[in-house]
C-alpha cells in the first residue's frame, strides 16, 4: 500500500532530521533533569506496539524516583509525583521527544494511537483491538481531542476511529493541531472536544 510505504519513509527521514536538529535540546534537557534530581534522565518502559508486539518505549523522566510510576495518573498537571522540571516538560510535551528514536527504529510512527501497556490488551474488545493494526504514534487523534481529559474508553474510541479513517489528510491534521499545542502549551482542544461529545451524545 502506497500510504504505508510513504508514511514509513517520512517517519524515518523526519525522525532522523529532527534528532540531528534537536540534539542540543536533548543534551540540555538531560543535563537539566540530572542536576535537579536523582535518577536517570530517560524513562524506559515496555509497551504494546503493532499487533501487540512489545517494545521499549522512551520518554524524558518527569516523575520523582521515589513514587509509583504505574499508578493512576490524575487528569491534571498538578500530579504530585511530577518534578518541577517534569511539569515544564509535560506542559510543552517535551517529555515525548525521545520517542523520535522509537520512530527511527521503526517501532513507532509520528502519528498513531499512543502505545499502552501490554497488560491492557486483554481488557479490550475486538473493536478496540483494531488500534493494534497500525504502529503506535507520538501523537494521535485522541491527543488532539482532549488528551488527558479523556477516559481510557474515549481514547480507545478515537484510536479506532483513526485506524478506520487513516489517510494523509488525517495525519496532516493531527500534526497541525499537535504543533499548535506544543507552541502554546495549552489544552487548546477542550472546546472542540466538548462540541464533539455533544454531537456524539
Amino acid at each position: 500500500m502506497l500510504y504505508k510505504y510513504l508514511k514509513s519513509l517520512f517517519d524515518f527521514m523526519f525522525s532522523l532530521i529532527a534528532i540531528l536538529i534537536l540534539l542540543p535540546v536533548f543534551v540540555c534537557l538531560i543535563i537539566l533533569i540530572k542536576v535537579t534530581g536523582r535518577g536517570p534522565a530517560i524513562f524506559k518502559q515496555i509497551r504494546a506496539g503493532k499487533n501487540g508486539e512489545p517494545f521499549t518505549f522512551y520518554k524524558f523522566r518527569t516523575m520523582k524516583t521515589d513514587v509509583e510510576p504505574f499508578g493512576p495518573s490524575p487528569k491534571t498537571r498538578q500530579d504530585p509525583r511530577l518534578t518541577k522540571v517534569g511539569i515544564f516538560l509535560r506542559k510543552y510535551s517535551f517529555d515525548e521527544l525521545p520517542q523520535l528514536f522509537n520512530v527511527l527504529k521503526g517501532n513507532m510512527s509520528l502519528v498513531g494511537p499512543r502505545p499502552l501497556y501490554i497488560s491492557q490488551i486483554a481488557e479490550w474488545n475486538q473493536q478496540q483491538k483494531k488500534r493494534l493494526l497500525v504502529k503506535p504514534g507520538i501523537t494521535g487523534l485522541a491527543q488532539i481531542n482532549g488528551r488527558g481529559e479523556l477516559t481510557i474508553e474515549e481514547k480507545l474510541a478515537f484510536d479506532v476511529e483513526y485506524v478506520e479513517k487513516i489517510s494523509f489528510m488525517l495525519d496532516a491534521k493531527i500534526v497541525f493541531f499537535t504543533i499548535l499545542h506544543v507552541l502554546t502549551g495549552k489544552s487548546i482542544y477542550e472546546k472542540r472536544y466538548s462540541k464533539t461529545q455533544e454531537t456524539r451524545g
